[in-house]
């Protein structure tokens, strides 16, 4: 029999869906919309590789599942062209970035197609088009008119690779994420968006997400609250202060030094004469530094005396002001308060500089229990705060505080604002012009886009491209029309990514970036998949920009996700993360031609856990090949048994129940795994069905054709998502009515999941030493006496004793003897 499937069938039914326009988001259903979504391609290289289709593919599967629910599926796809990645892709082929990303973008247009996806291509983006990135700058515009854009002299990280400034999310262990070159920090003048604002609402909306709990971990972890005080300390003999941020208030009368880090504004105005050479050079040697080195807990401390004293808000006492580089001018308030007796941190720095680590007293609770130090700071030479736990310390002691106007009760981030400027060409320029009369003047609404010259030096020179073209960087100012110039700097690539989610839907609309009806009722997108390493960056900044949106009036929802799945990682063949540099690349063309799509498809499901992937290796595909053969030969059987209606029965003995209840096992199994994008016990539950077919075709003579048929339609059905042009072609020539994908899920009957009879093992101390087929309605007792009543299992346990039976109905007896 010869087998129809191939490259050719995909073909075939891709044009008649296109023809058909049956994937196409029917706007009148809006009421039943699934909003299924996968985090778009960047086209920095030429091809998509297999890690893309892996996502793609199957997140297309769960789509499709969705749809033969019920559902109204909305699958844009679109291109996050904007950003290094091609900008740094061009630099290295010599091809404009334009030109490049342009085509390559058609190239993974190509192959996206023929992946056979629910992709609907009327609502195709890209970040890089004028008609896109007008909208960025108009996002831009709006945050900055209400003070959550705005333009700072701060300390940044800069890759000296890349040659621009990167987010603190986009620098992993002290090395640029795209790159992997050394971070260094410059104090430069970059553009921010105020996410600090709404950090305390970033962190409790958490916990309402359906998302990966190690995802959750991580956001909480980045935006880091923490509550406290904050303490303010006067500088001896000057008219400064600065302010700690602390956790122990407690511990306040066991400070014996202050820290400020390098970079704080004070250090130039209090160091003394005699240390400002040696606080000079200490400040040198601290830039020279990453972030993440300074914060290493391993690193040797270091320090220098700044020669300038604090007072004790509490005692009044002089204590030493000290630099030092594991203090961050980015962190809390840049300075810390040092208890040597109750941190380790402080009491290696206090040692290795000799300073004072004032006498550990304990103390008593109300139980008159003694108690350690690191309980009671509080009570280090002091009588007045004696007895309190450590909670009644720290109110306590910010009580006394607030009275003397040094202190109060704080909440602290770890969370920066978010830097979003870059010394890049390949980007959306900032709308802002710089007047020497009027200064920052934001490019009215009306003259958006700010268009891209293309006749730019891209290549990276320390310093914005842009600068360098006269005619884009020249221009008028729009309130007093005297020479002014441009920004020169570019967004980040995540600011285009931030928002593109809200412009699917409306993505020709000429007169404002979405419809806000619209969008409201499409949004948020019920289901979002995409790798785990934008924790911290692309789904941050998705939920900041959203709130800020709503808060502003063009949203009416909080959250940009409501379910979040990460796909694994397909390695490369040596085990490795796949890179053009390592060689291990691999492409999914050839597979498709040699074995279409749908082989590749159900390959990738069937090999890998979807949230865990692993490396790839292609010597499954065969078996693959010939699962979907037997599938095709068990179709046309059924069908010619169907016609010709001979030998056939309508019994519903043992054999037809047996079938029957592996069918509406598949059923459930594949229902409920594919919700879940478990993808690989799914396609095993068709190959148990498969099998169970050609098990009841061979072993029973008078056969239940009408059984047979509804468990080969239901096959079909089961196996759609994952085999699209396949089972289509089956369904079509098995005469049923086009398309399967129009047709319902079908549905398990758990009556059917009860067999009359079941086997189980039986066990003596753990080994198995027989199998018995049982009535499935016996109860535990009966079981029991049963199995112990089998000659088996009686001369098994000759001579022993037995100690313990153990029954899981429906599975296994094990029986405890010695």
């Amino acid at each position: 029999m010869e087998n129809s499937y191939s490259r050719q069938t995909d073909l075939k039914w891709q044009q008649i869906w296109q023809d058909t326009n049956l994937y196409n988001f029917k706007s009148d259903n809006i009421d039943k919309k699934f909003y299924c979504l996968e985090m778009f391609s960047y086209p920095s290289g030429s091809k998509l590789h297999l890690g893309h289709w892996y996502n793609y593919g199957l997140t297309d599967s769960f789509a499709r599942l969705k749809r033969m629910q019920g559902y109204e599926v909305f699958e844009p796809m679109g291109f996050d062209a904007f950003g290094l990645p091609a900008e740094n892709y061009a630099i290295k082929t010599g091809i404009h970035p334009k030109t490049s990303t342009e085509n390559n973008v058609k190239t993974m247009q190509k192959q996206l197609r023929s992946m056979g996806a629910m992709f609907d291509w009327d609502y195709e983006l890209a970040t890089c088009e004028p008609n896109y990135y007008k909208w960025t700058q108009w996002l831009f515009l709006q945050l900055y008119k209400n003070d959550l854009a705005y333009r700072s002299d701060a300390p940044v990280n800069w890759c000296p690779s890349c040659q621009t400034v990167l987010a603190n999310e986009q620098v992993v262990n002290g090395f640029c994420e795209r790159c992997d070159a050394e971070i260094i920090r410059k104090d430069m003048t970059q553009w921010f968006f105020r996410i600090t604002k709404y950090a305390d609402e970033l962190l409790a909306g958490l916990d309402d997400l359906d998302w990966p709990s190690r995802t959750i971990a991580a956001q909480k972890n980045w935006i880091g609250k923490s509550v406290g005080a904050e303490i303010k300390f006067e500088v001896c003999g000057e008219n400064n202060s600065f302010k700690v941020f602390t956790t122990r208030a407690d511990t306040l009368l066991g400070v014996s030094y202050v820290v400020l880090a390098p970079e704080h504004k004070l250090v130039a105005k209090i160091t003394t004469k005699e240390q400002a050479e040696a606080v000079k050079e200490y400040q040198l040697y601290a830039r020279k530094q990453s972030e993440i080195e300074r914060m290493s807990t391993d690193k040797e401390k270091t320090g220098v005396f700044t020669g300038a004293y604090a007072v004790h808000p509490l005692t009044g006492d002089k204590i030493p002001i000290w630099i030092s580089d594991y203090v961050l001018a980015s962190y809390g308030t840049g300075a810390v308060m040092a208890v040597p007796a109750h941190d380790t941190r402080d009491f290696e720095f206090a040692t290795k500089f000799k300073l004072p680590i004032p006498r550990v007293i304990k103390g008593k609770n109300n139980n008159n229990d003694d108690l350690p130090f690191t309980e009671y700071g509080v009570m280090v030479n002091s009588e007045e705060f004696n007895g309190l736990s450590s909670e009644q310390g720290k109110k306590a002691v910010v009580e006394k505080l607030a009275k003397k106007q040094a202190g109060e009760f704080s909440i602290n981030f770890r969370l920066r604002d978010w830097s979003i400027s870059r010394q890049r060409y390949w980007g959306a320029p900032i709308p802002i012009i710089h007047c020497d009369k009027c200064g920052m003047v934001p490019v009215p609404e009306k003259d958006l886009p700010v268009t891209l010259p293309f006749d730019v030096d891209y290549k990276p020179q320390g310093k914005a491209p842009l600068a360098t073209n006269e005619q884009f960087i020249n221009t008028t100012c729009p309130i007093c029309g005297a020479k002014a110039k441009r920004d020169p700097n570019t967004l980040d690539t995540f600011v285009d990514s931030s928002w593109y989610f809200l412009r699917y839907p409306d993505n020709n609309n000429e007169n404002k970036p979405w419809d806000i009806d619209l969008v409201n009722k499409m949004l948020p997108v019920d289901k979002y998949v995409g790798g785990p390493e934008h924790a911290c960056m692309h789904l941050l900044y998705a939920r900041f920009i959203t709130k800020a949106l709503r808060d502003l009036g063009y949203l009416n929802f909080d959250e940009p996700f409501k379910s979040l799945t990460h796909q694994g990682i397909i390695l490369g063949p040596d085990g490795k993360r796949m890179s053009k540099s390592k060689g291990n690349v691999v492409s999914p063309d050839r597979y498709i031609e040699e074995n279409g799509s749908d082989v590749l498809r159900l390959f990738l499901a069937f090999g890998f856990a979807y949230t865990e992937g692993g490396p790839w290796d292609e010597k499954g595909i065969k078996a693959i090949v010939r699962f979907v053969e037997r599938v095709e030969r068990l179709i046309k059987r059924v069908n010619q048994l169907s016609m010709s209606c001979k030998n056939t029965s309508t019994e519903m003995g043992k054999a037809e129940k047996d079938l029957n209840y592996i069918r509406h096992y598949a059923i459930k199994g594949v229902s409920i795994d594919a919700a879940r994008m478990q993808y690989n016990t799914c396609v095993s539950r068709m190959m148990e069905l498969t099998n169970a077919l050609y098990k009841y075709d061979q072993n029973v003579e008078s056969k239940n054709v009408k059984l047979m048929s509804d468990c080969v339609r239901d096959l079909m059905l089961i196996m759609a998502p994952f085999a699209p042009h396949f089972t289509e072609e089956m369904w079509s020539q098995s005469g049923y009515e086009y398309s399967i994908f129009n047709q319902e899920w079908p549905k398990y009957n758990e009556k059917a999941l009860v067999l009359d009879t079941v086997e189980i093992a039986v066990q003596i101390n753990g080994k198995v030493k027989t199998r018995l087929t049982i009535d499935s309605s016996l109860s535990k007792d009966e079981i029991e006496k049963l199995v112990l009543a089998n000659e088996n299992i009686t001369s098994s346990l000759e001579g022993k004793t037995i100690r313990k039976v153990i029954v899981i109905p429906k599975r296994l007896v094990n029986i405890v003897a010695n």
